[in-house]
């Protein structure tokens, strides 16, 4: 009887859910609504400043019981309105959200691409408002865009694959580690705080095991962390470094992600990954490192205090434009013998 009793239980909570999502949905329409309305009026010059105040104190007087329309509030479902007017392939992700979740994004995040990227994280993991705070304070975006463009060769053919999966640079301000601090530290830091950490990586890592065991002929190796991934349906091994990049990490974790292929992964499964955390890095030398690796490596520094965010979206302003210059570079002209042709030179 209890499993006939469970299932009407289970249908009480589904319900449960539509019913709040169908509120929160209608909640949002209002919003939107309201800061069309308002913008209109503006827009035309038929309203001034002051209309919305007194908009607001007359919502106040006929609607006592509505709470959340003051004139701040008014002027955030303008901006909310004002914000994705222009943008209607983002209308279905908005609604999915609360008020809370819109207007830290709407408000925060300056760009459309930004916006679109944390609408469809936070449905996608469910983030709550202190988890989505935390994730544009720590400037996920930009370091996630910044990781897609550096993957190592191996890692670029999968790119559609991989895209979004990993960061640049990881923030473990949540260690509060001293900056003097060793492997061990960090290791002990991130498992006694794993909720947190599995966080910053992303939601489909799963904890399989620290100092993971590997046996080769007669001696034993000993991995820092392993994952699993579900996305990828693979084995991650992950190598804490304390110190700055090194290019021999690279053939430590070569042969890490060879014993796991050969001995751990099972028939069904992609080849295993491996993320080097340094807490630093040359960049020139990670891709000299990874330019012959066959192994899909990502090198990613880690940091113990939240990240400069200008200094980020300055750096992901300049990959972006060199990537848009790149592009209107014109291809050679090939000639019909399969020769480069070069532009004669001008004549003075």
């Amino acid at each position: 009887m209890n499993k006939q009793f469970s299932q009407v239980v289970r249908l009480i909570r589904s319900a449960r859910k539509n019913a709040i999502k169908a509120v929160n949905t209608e909640m949002i329409n209002l919003y939107w609504s309201i800061g069309e309305y308002i913008s209109n009026k503006i827009q035309k010059a038929e309203w001034g400043d002051g209309v919305v105040v007194e908009l607001a104190e007359y919502i106040q007087n006929s609607e006592p019981e509505a709470k959340g329309f003051s004139d701040k509030n008014l002027w955030r479902m303008k901006q909310f309105y004002d914000t994705y007017k222009d943008f209607p392939k983002l209308s279905t992700l908005f609604r999915e959200i609360s008020w809370s979740h819109n207007l830290t994004i709407f408000s925060r995040c300056k760009s459309v691409e930004e916006r679109e990227f944390y609408l469809k994280l936070t449905i996608k993991e469910s983030f709550s408002f202190r988890e989505l705070d935390r994730q544009i304070s720590a400037s996920l975006y930009e370091r996630t865009m910044i990781g897609n463009s550096k993957l190592s060769t191996v890692l670029r053919e999968t790119q559609n694959r991989l895209k979004n999966t990993f960061k640049d640079t990881y923030v473990f301000e949540f260690l509060n580690l001293p900056d003097t601090h060793n492997e061990s530290d960090l290791q002990r830091g991130l498992l006694e705080q794993m909720k947190n950490f599995i966080l910053e990586l992303g939601k489909d890592f799963v904890f399989i095991g620290e100092e993971y065991k590997l046996q080769v002929g007669n001696a034993d190796f000993y991995i820092d962390l392993v994952f699993y991934h579900r996305a990828l349906h693979c084995l991650v091994a992950i190598e804490l470094k304390s110190d700055k990049f090194k290019p021999s990490y690279i053939g430590q974790m070569n042969f890490y992600l060879e014993a796991l292929d050969r001995d751990v992964r099972k028939p069904n499964e992609n080849p295993s990954m491996g993320i080097l955390l340094c807490r630093d890095k040359d960049q020139q030398v990670v891709e000299y490192a990874l330019s012959r690796s066959l192994s899909p490596t990502l090198v990613a520094a880690y940091k113990t205090q939240l990240p400069n965010k200008r200094i980020l979206q300055k750096k992901l302003n300049t990959l972006f434009h060199f990537k848009k210059v790149k592009s209107k570079k014109a291809a050679p002209k090939i000639t019909s013998r399969g020769r480069i042709k070069r532009s004669s030179p001008r004549k003075k």
